[in-house]
């Protein structure tokens, strides 16, 4: 089963039992500083389970573009390890506001996984929070799920939240379970190991409550249900396949790295720098398509971050050309269907990650021969990490953040003195922030219109029409302009 009709599947089930469909938000969050980006299907729902919104629907359905690096949910470092971890992944969700509740959702859930999926009920295991006496009962007896099969976990595995604050509750996990022979020993089992024998792919979470700063949590104005099942990792068991990397979502993506670096993919470890790349260009493209622009703050920082690693994995395949850019047409061609914005903006994202791939670059070979050097410098000198100060010159002078340096750090063997790096990063701050004070002067003699001037350079724009407002001998003033004139006009 392609990963379309397991799309579609999902929403025409959830339809046809009261659900708007809905489309997918954008992976920047707008109007919403808790996030750094939309990580669950429920994101653009928040408002409603906390009874701010209304709607003119009490249920929904959607497939959610979601990513996840940075912040609580943050899955970078496990990128291209494991078999099931992305940074952009899209998730499948049911929505209930206000209307059913935990028997609806469990049993649904079932249906569609048995009756519309197609899976073995027989390798099918469901978790449940210790204390939620009513899902523990709905799983033996609407269900009919063994015993042994059902697993009653703490707050830590089955108790949900978005993140430090919002809504939040009790959750219902279903695994699925791979066989004996991805298990990782003795000790394999549900909620004992992180291992690829069970699977975790659809997630029931029972809204009860609002956690606020403090820890307290309220009651929400009804109990509400938010699922999640993720795409790639639901393929990957319908497809019958190794990893979320061998499925018709990842898979022609990293043939295309293999193509464009001469690197013959391999599963396994020699297959990683394949997989990075190819999880990193689809967040990139996501991301840029909605809006965001790699830069040195925030979510653009993250970005960056994730753009250079891919360069870095770039350097291990043998390629020292920009070519990420080059992949982004093969996202577009498998999302851009269900995503039209990806490929309406495929020449502004090839455009925005080429130009950070051509300005890493310009550093990144003395950047890896200093990094060479200093860690060659540590194990020659009995040292177990690399100082702050050399980290931070890796990053300072050669754009390597130090997530980069600690990845590469663990590939040797050593650590980053972290400690010292943060003291050099604040002392510079520091400095920096003292040498460019800004220093008011009088406007005396100087032209001034009614109007402030339109800034439009975050469209990447380098000349742009516009309108004289006013003029003198030394000053043009126009309407709009791409240079942003406080940051000194670059």
């Amino acid at each position: 089963m392609k990963a379309s009709e397991i799309r579609s599947r999902f929403l025409d089930f959830y339809k046809d039992r009261g659900h708007e469909v809905v489309s997918s938000g954008a992976v920047i969050p707008h109007g919403d500083p808790t996030l750094m980006f939309t990580n669950a299907g429920m994101n653009q729902f928040k408002d409603v389970f906390l009874g701010r919104e209304q709607r003119s629907y009490s249920r929904a359905t959607s497939v959610q573009k979601c990513i996840r690096a940075g912040g609580k949910h943050n899955d970078l470092e496990n990128v291209g390890l494991t078999a099931r971890h992305q940074t952009f992944f899209e998730m499948l969700g049911n929505f209930s506001f206000g209307d059913y509740f935990k028997r609806d959702a469990i049993t649904w859930a079932w249906e569609l996984l048995i009756e519309v999926y197609g899976f073995d009920p027989e390798r099918l295991h469901a978790t449940v929070f210790e204390d939620d006496a009513e899902a523990h009962g709905l799983w033996l007896d609407q269900i009919g799920l063994p015993v042994e099969r059902l697993h009653r976990l703490g707050a830590k595995d089955n108790f949900w939240s978005m993140g430090d604050t919002g809504p939040c509750g009790p959750c219902s996990e279903i695994f699925f379970d791979r066989g004996a022979e991805h298990s990782c020993g003795d000790g394999c089992g549900i909620g004992r190991c992180e291992c690829d024998r069970f699977i975790e792919f659809y997630n029931l979470v029972f809204m009860q409550f609002d956690q606020a700063a403090d820890g307290t949590r309220t009651d929400l104005p009804a109990p509400s249900v938010d699922t999640g099942m993720g795409l790639e990792r639901v393929v990957m068991l319908l497809q019958e396949k190794a990893s979320n990397y061998d499925t018709d979502l990842l898979l022609p993506v990293i043939d295309e790295v293999a193509e464009l670096s001469g690197a013959p993919y391999q599963a396994g470890e020699p297959g990683v720098p394949h997989r990075v790349v190819a999880d990193h260009v689809r967040a990139l493209t996501a991301s840029i398509a909605d809006g965001a622009l790699p830069s040195n703050q925030g979510r653009g920082y993250v970005l960056r971050r994730i753009l250079r690693r891919a360069s870095r994995y770039g350097r291990q395949l043998g390629v020292e050309r920009p070519f990420i850019h080059g992949l982004v047409g093969k996202v577009v061609e498998i999302l851009g269907e269900t995503y039209p914005e990806m490929a309406e903006r495929r020449e502004h994202i090839e455009r925005v990650i080429r130009s950070e791939e051509e300005s890493f670059n310009r550093t990144l070979d003395r950047g890896l021969a200093l990094f060479d050097e200093v860690a060659e410098a540590a194990v020659e000198a009995g040292r177990a990490m690399i100082s702050g100060a050399d980290a931070f010159r890796l990053y300072d002078t050669f754009g390597f953040p130090v997530d980069l340096t600690q990845l590469m750090a663990r590939e040797r063997g050593l650590g980053v003195d972290m400690e010292s790096y943060s003291a050099c990063l604040l002392e510079a701050q520091r400095v920096s922030a003292g040498g460019r004070a800004f220093k008011p002067t009088s406007l005396e003699g100087h032209a001034t219109i009614d109007e402030p001037t339109s800034f439009v350079g975050n469209d990447l724009s380098v000349s742009v029409d516009a309108a004289v407002l006013s003029a003198t001998n030394t000053e043009l003033i126009i309407d709009h302009t791409p240079f942003y004139a406080e940051g000194g006009g670059q």
